[in-house]
């Protein structure tokens, strides 16, 4: 039996490589979100529309 790949959590190059950063990986039908400072915790799973509606309204605001 084949061995589910671990996702590649990225995270964004406008962070500076500081800790107070969000993380995106490719889930197949979604894409995750997750804080980078709990690596274990909780992942905000959204479709790509979702992301593209999301990040849209945050460089609006």
């Amino acid at each position: 039996m084949s061995e589910v790949p671990r996702p590649q959590w990225r995270k964004s190059s406008y962070s500076g490589g500081g800790p107070d950063c969000v993380e995106l990986a490719d889930l197949g039908r979604v894409v995750g979100i997750r804080d980078s400072k709990d690596p274990e915790g909780p992942v905000l799973s959204v479709t790509r529309d979702g992301l593209a509606a999301l990040l849209e309204a945050a460089r609006r605001a």
